[in-house]
């Protein structure tokens, strides 16, 4: 008796607990809010935006801008609106507006990781401020409602590279290949880290696992450029050679191939 007295007795104080709280008088219980919450306007705005970062997607710029205009008619709150609006000015080349923006977007939803994270890139590439940027890094990755945290490890690795910081980059790097091995991203900033280090060979094999997921024609500039350093070091002439053909190809224009071509390996 005594044992299973002992199980009773924590689900008997559940409901006394439960039996108390039905008749405290207090009101509700506060909870958060979730899709079956939203107003019309709310679900009209959350379409138009919807619309918007199809748009953007797309590079039709000016529409993007009017989709995201109509969504915050119908919800001036409507913190992802400002967010995408964000991303639109940025590719535009628009900094200010992009900036005004994001802050915006983070006065209205200060928790979002998603909008931390996409601030933080913003800083530390248009926006030049890659010391700024690490805080919103932070910020994201100490959320524990984000969904996809290996997108600011990456974006925290390559800005710490940007920094010098080498030992932060590999450590936010590793996290994520920890995370997500597969993702592309997480190979193409571990293989820098270590051509920075002039650790040839884990840099190879890192480019080695970053052209097994990903198709050469597929590949930046500047992840191009790398590979060809990396396997210049190597001695690789063959593959030095393939992805130079694809740099040529595809970014004759670019400072990436001008160094190419100066021989600035």
């Amino acid at each position: 008796m005594t044992g299973l007295a002992g199980r009773l007795a924590p689900c008997a104080l559940l409901l006394a607990l439960l039996s108390a709280c039905a008749g405290s008088g207090e009101g509700p219980v506060r909870e958060l809010k979730t899709a079956s919450d939203q107003t019309a306007a709310e679900k009209r705005a959350r379409i138009r935006l919807e619309l918007a970062v199809g748009y953007f997607q797309d590079h039709k710029y000016d529409i993007a801008l009017d989709e995201v205009k109509q969504a915050i008619a119908a919800d001036p709150d409507y913190a992802d609106a400002y967010g995408v609006r964000a991303l639109v000015y940025s590719a535009m080349g628009e900094t200010a507006l992009a900036d005004e923006n994001f802050r915006h977007a983070l006065r209205l939803a200060p928790r979002n990781p998603d909008l931390a994270n996409n601030y933080g890139l913003f800083l530390c590439d248009a926006g030049n401020r890659p010391q700024d940027a690490m805080a919103y890094f932070e910020s994201a990755l100490q959320n524990p409602a984000y969904t996809s945290p290996s997108k600011a490890m990456v974006n925290a690795g390559n800005c710490a590279l940007k920094l010098r910081n080498v030992d932060a980059a590999e450590r936010y790097l590793l996290d994520a290949l920890r995370y997500d091995p597969d993702l592309p991203a997480v190979s193409a900033g571990l293989a820098r880290v270590y051509f920075e280090r002039r650790d040839y060979t884990r840099a190879g094999f890192f480019i080695n696992r970053l052209t097994e997921a990903a198709k050469l024609d597929a590949l930046p500039a500047d992840v191009l450029w790398l590979a060809i350093r990396v396997k210049r070091m190597l001695g690789d002439r063959t593959m030095e050679a393939s992805m130079a053909a694809q740099l040529r190809k595809r970014f004759p224009g670019s400072p990436e191939y001008a160094a190419f071509e100066r021989g600035a390996f």
